[in-house]
Parts: C-alpha cells; sequence; structure tokens
C-alpha cells in the first residue's frame, strides 16, 4: 500500500424483495425477479466502467444492502463480488457484508458458496421475536428462520453475524422487547442494530398509524435506554445512536458514512460520497439497466462540495457516535476554533446530555434521545460563529482567522 493511498467503500445495492414490509420506504420491488439476470449483468459492467476512476484507493469494505440481496441468489451475488474482487484494489481483510433476510439465508450450503466467493460478514433482519409482531409490519420469515439462518451462517464459517431489530412497533410492551433483545442476545451474534420505528409516508403502516397502536415517544424512549444498558451488561458496547457490538466488530463500513469517508454506491437509489462528489442515481430499476446499456446510469443528483464546507456533516454525524467530536479535528479540517460551541457543551454536560472524555466531547444516550434538537443547536451556534467571523473579515478584523 503507497502513503498516498485512500480507503474507499463500496455499496451494491440489491432492489428486489419477495415482499414489501410495511414500514419500508427503501427503494426495493416485490414481483420483479424477471429482471434479476439483467440487473446483475449491469451492476458487473458498471463496477467494471467506474473501476479506473478508483485506481488510487483500496477498497477496504463493500456493502451488498436492499431490498433484500439475499434473495438474488448466491450465483448472481457471486458473480458481482467477483467483478469487485477482480477490477477493484480490495485489502486482502477487507469487510464484504451481505444483508439477509431470514427466510432467504437458511441453506447453509448456499452460504458457504457465498463465504468461499469472498463475504465474510453477514447482516440479517430479525426485526422480531414476536409472531404478532412481525405479522403487523409484513414480515414474512418467523422466529424459528432466524435461528435456522444463523445455525446455517454458522456452518458455513461466517463469525461476523449482524442481527436487526426494531423497537417501538405496533402493540409493543416494554416486555415484549425485552424478550426481542434477549432472543436476540441469545443466538449470539457479534453485532445488534437497533433501530426505532419510524412511521414513513407512503408506506402501508402511515396509511393505518391512527389504529395501529404504536408506543408514544415516551414509550420508546424508554426502550431505548434499557437497549443500552442491558446490551453493555451482555458485552456490546455502543458506538453510535442505533449499533452495538462486541469489541472490534463495529461495521466498519458504516463507520465510513459517519467519518466523511469516502464510498462509491452502485444501483437505482444508491448514494456515493467519492472524488469530493456527492452524488446519487435515480430510483429506477429499469432506467439504471438502460441507462448502463446506453449513456451510463441517471443521476438523481450531483454536488461537488469542498473539504471546507463539510463541517456540518462533520458535526451531524460525529454526534451520532460514542467517539464524538474532537476539537483538534474540528480546527484543522475547517481552520476554525472550536470554541465557540464550548458554551452549549458545558450547558450539554450539565444536563447529562453530553460528556468530555479524553478531549472529544459526545453525547450520553439520554443525550441521544434529544440528538435531533442538540445538532440543530450546534449547528446554530456555527452558523453565529460563521457569521461573527465574515463581518469581522469585512471589517478588516483578521485576528479572528485561525493561524
Amino acid at each position: 500500500m503507497k502513503p498516498a493511498d485512500k480507503m474507499l467503500g463500496l455499496y451494491v445495492h440489491i432492489p428486489f424483495c419477495k415482499q414489501k414490509c410495511a414500514y419500508c420506504d427503501f427503494y426495493s420491488l416485490a414481483g420483479s425477479e424477471a429482471q434479476m439476470d439483467d440487473y446483475t449483468e449491469a451492476l458487473c459492467a458498471h463496477l467494471a466502467e467506474t473501476a479506473p476512476f478508483a485506481a488510487g484507493h483500496i477498497v477496504d469494505t463493500v456493502y451488498f444492502g436492499g431490498g433484500t440481496p439475499s434473495y438474488l441468489g448466491e450465483k448472481r451475488l457471486a458473480k458481482i463480488l467477483k467483478v469487485i474482487l477482480k477490477k477493484y484494489r480490495v485489502q486482502r481483510d477487507a469487510e464484504i457484508t451481505l444483508e439477509a433476510n431470514p427466510d432467504s439465508a437458511n441453506d447453509w450450503k448456499a452460504l458457504k458458496a457465498l463465504r468461499k466467493a469472498g463475504f465474510n460478514r453477514i447482516s440479517l433482519g430479525m426485526q422480531s421475536a414476536c409472531a404478532e409482531e412481525l405479522a403487523e409490519i409484513g414480515r414474512i420469515h418467523t422466529i424459528e428462520q432466524v435461528k435456522l439462518a444463523v445455525e446455517a451462517a454458522r456452518k458455513a464459517k461466517f463469525n461476523n453475524l449482524s442481527l436487526d431489530l426494531i423497537y417501538g412497533l405496533p402493540h409493543q410492551t416494554m416486555e415484549r422487547w425485552q424478550a426481542n433483545l434477549a432472543a436476540a442476545v441469545e443466538l449470539s451474534p457479534e453485532h445488534l442494530s437497533c433501530y426505532g420505528l419510524k412511521v414513513e409516508e407512503g408506506t402501508p403502516l402511515f396509511a393505518r398509524r391512527d389504529s395501529a397502536d404504536l408506543p408514544d415517544d415516551d414509550a420508546q424512549s424508554d426502550m431505548y435506554l434499557y437497549t443500552v444498558e442491558y446490551l453493555e451488561r451482555m458485552g456490546y458496547r455502543q458506538y453510535e445512536i442505533s449499533n452495538f457490538a462486541r469489541t472490534g466488530r463495529e461495521s466498519r463500513h458504516n463507520l465510513k458514512y459517519w467519518t466523511l469517508g469516502e464510498y462509491a454506491g452502485f444501483g437505482p437509489g444508491a448514494h456515493s460520497d467519492f472524488g469530493g462528489v456527492r452524488y446519487a442515481y435515480e430510483k429506477d430499476l429499469a432506467g439504471y439497466i438502460r441507462g448502463v446499456q446506453g449513456s451510463g446510469p441517471l443521476l438523481s443528483e450531483s454536488d461537488r462540495i469542498p473539504d471546507m464546507n463539510r463541517d456540518t456533516e462533520w458535526l451531524m454525524l460525529g454526534l451520532r457516535t460514542v467517539y464524538g467530536l474532537d476539537p483538534r479535528d474540528y480546527e484543522r479540517r475547517f481552520r476554525r476554533r472550536f470554541t465557540c460551541f464550548l458554551p452549549f457543551l458545558t450547558q450539554c454536560a450539565g444536563a447529562g446530555y453530553a460528556v468530555e472524555e479524553d478531549g472529544r466531547w459526545h453525547l450520553t444516550p439520554q443525550g441521544f434521545l434529544l440528538s435531533n434538537q442538540i445538532i440543530t443547536q450546534m449547528l446554530e451556534v456555527q452558523n453565529t460563529d460563521k457569521q461573527r467571523r465574515a463581518e469581522a473579515t469585512a471589517r478588516g478584523d483578521f485576528h479572528v482567522k485561525l493561524d
């Protein structure tokens, strides 16, 4: 590896699902199996033609997300990954993740083929251990299939397994959520993602939200705080608002998103932050396939963001993690003093929402519950400081500049 080499994550979007879930607002399609082969070819072609632009990068993470990537089948998945391993400079110990639903990931021989192809991490969409809750949100798997999928993954020699859970589901009580957490921990995953349910407009659940008997904000807050405390006791350290891991098993790919690392996405709806440009592809499967075959995939957005203008992202993303904000990193990146934030952060610390450790500021679990409000306040402080600096510069007072 050369000193100038940069690290890059690849995200591959697989938009196929056997059935759409009631809460899902990601770009995914049910009943489109006939397009799987054409889409696989399009992805392979797009990955290959993009590879030269990543010649100066080392790929250290690859993430197949969806949709339901496991529904695409092990042969198509292995074919796509083979192109990546051939065309990109992939680090020997790269983290290569496959998202999977339990109903399409319980064949250990298929998982063994994927392991042999290069996948080394599986993220299973467990969501709940309760049959009633699974039915309420349109999940088509059972808890028995979750157990079979975990057993199959272990038999196929996957030693890095993550489980997704959702709290705040219809009719969910604290006792039921506690049982779900305990059931997940009993399966001994290396990583757990625990998300509060968000009822997004345009989803089936949104249409029946008034009759869905959803836990209120206070109940969700209690579930969240219990999650943090319980998983800590069980050996899972919180490293981001919704993510917990055993030591050294944090999701390296997702950490790129939260630390302003570079990543390139492929597929309809996929987002990228690569080469100083943020861009995304249209959420149109057929259009994406046509685009690769013709003049290139259609972008829905594209913005070149200078490094000095990434201060807002730095604050918003940093405050999502337990690593928090490093004042020295802020001053080095953006050539501005961090001291403008200290009065507000000190106020947050006094209320139990933030803490300073080893020179870094991060939110507490109670602070994570209010992260949106805290981030908004931090951005207001930053904008005020920018305005003050601009006015001082206009007056010719250059002492406010950071030497």
